[in-house]
């Protein structure tokens, strides 16, 4: 496994550059989104929840630094790939947790951010645990493809009197098809930010 040397403190990294494998893993440009959603900075606790490949993870985890990111995943080839992923990039601040949230969280320490993916069917289950560990002024962005994840998280974050904000990716790249070129769409995502206390904390 080659060590990556990635110079620059701009999200987005380019895609091939982590592991993948078949595991689901965050476009760059919609994490780039998502990363600036959650307004990072030095020090912080975050939680990925549902990490993936470790995407978000690997890149939050930079920006955080001396801060840690908790990287949680059911998938023991996920798991995997996420510290292939946090080796090839030489941190030392990421800590795989491998287990199914909400349970996954219990014990660990309280996040001043926290990052939604997956959630394998308990999404409402994860959000009211991380809504009771989340530090004041603390932010859950959340990425959802389906409108029904979508509606969930919205209707929690007004009840529980979050300030909520989201938008819906739109994106196409540029890629060669024989002499010519050509937009291939990625799919549409969701990106929910959920503000607590109505105000950035940190």
């Amino acid at each position: 496994m080659n060590r990556i040397n990635w110079p620059y403190s701009t999200p987005g990294i380019p895609d091939h550059y982590f592991s993948r494998s078949q595991v689901p893993l965050t476009k760059e440009e919609v994490r780039s989104l998502t990363l600036a959603k959650a307004r990072l900075g030095p020090g912080m606790t975050v939680y990925d929840v549902g990490s993936g490949t470790g995407t978000l993870a690997v890149e939050a985890a930079r920006l955080v630094a001396p801060g840690q990111v908790l990287a949680v995943e059911v998938d023991p080839e996920a798991c995997t790939l996420i510290r292939e992923n946090v080796k090839r990039f030489g941190l030392d601040n990421v800590q795989v947790v491998a287990g199914r949230a909400p349970a996954a969280l219990e014990g660990l320490p309280l996040p001043d951010r926290v990052f939604i993916g997956g959630s394998g069917g308990h999404l409402e289950e994860i959000l009211r645990t991380c809504h009771e560990a989340l530090r004041p002024g603390g932010i859950i962005v959340l990425n959802a493809v389906t409108v029904e994840t979508l509606s969930t998280a919205l209707a929690f974050g007004y009840h529980q009197g979050y300030q909520v904000e989201a938008l819906a990716t739109n994106l196409a790249r540029l890629e060669p098809a024989g002499r010519y070129h050509i937009w291939r769409a990625l799919n549409p995502v969701y990106i929910v930010q959920l503000v607590k206390d109505g105000h950035y904390g940190q």
